[in-house]
């Protein structure tokens, strides 16, 4: 991938957090369903690195929010040890 790519992949994964973020309670899977093209390792990635960022900076809520997305979609695609 392009470095260019890359950087508009991240914008993507952005928006799409924001989105998670600022939908309604429960309509989080229709959200990702309407994104299904941006599910990848790259999003779990980004989500655990704002989730990380929300911890650090008082939104211990919005941080535990991404961590239990970003588990649910790793276990989705297979990144996450299943114990």
């Amino acid at each position: 991938m392009t470095e260019q790519l890359t950087e508009e992949r991240q914008t993507l994964y952005m928006n799409l957090i924001d989105q998670l973020l600022h939908c309604p309670n429960g309509q989080e899977p229709d959200v990702l369903d309407a994104h299904r093209d941006l599910i990848d390792a790259g999003l779990v990635q980004a989500m655990t690195q704002v989730a990380a960022y929300f911890a650090h900076n008082d939104n211990p809520d919005a941080a535990k929010f991404l961590v239990h997305v970003a588990r649910e979609l790793a276990k989705e695609l297979g990144l996450y040890p299943q114990l």
